[in-house]
């Protein structure tokens, strides 16, 4: 299955906001058994969340951004996953 990067400019988040939203996608996901949402990150200096997401399309990453009321500014498929330990 493909690998998307997401880039969404979310501002600042508190730790209530970013509960609400981390569990509002969780409920979308629920039903979107093809869509897997695998860890995000956070710059608070640049106000945006990375997240990585495994999904069929990017038409199923930005129907998941929609119905969780959060943008998808930018989504980009991963080509080629590699690691430290790949160059040892």
């Amino acid at each position: 299955m493909p690998r998307y990067i997401i880039e969404r400019n979310a501002g600042t988040l508190s730790p209530e906001q970013l509960q609400t939203v981390g569990r509002k996608s969780n409920s979308v996901l629920d039903g979107m058994p093809d869509v897997r949402w695998i860890r995000s990150y956070i710059s608070s200096a640049e106000g945006k969340i990375y997240c990585e997401y495994d999904a069929p399309s990017v038409e199923r990453i930005m129907e998941h951004a929609r119905l969780c009321g959060i943008p998808a500014d930018r989504v980009s498929e991963v080509s080629l996953e590699i690691s430290p330990a790949m160059f040892r």
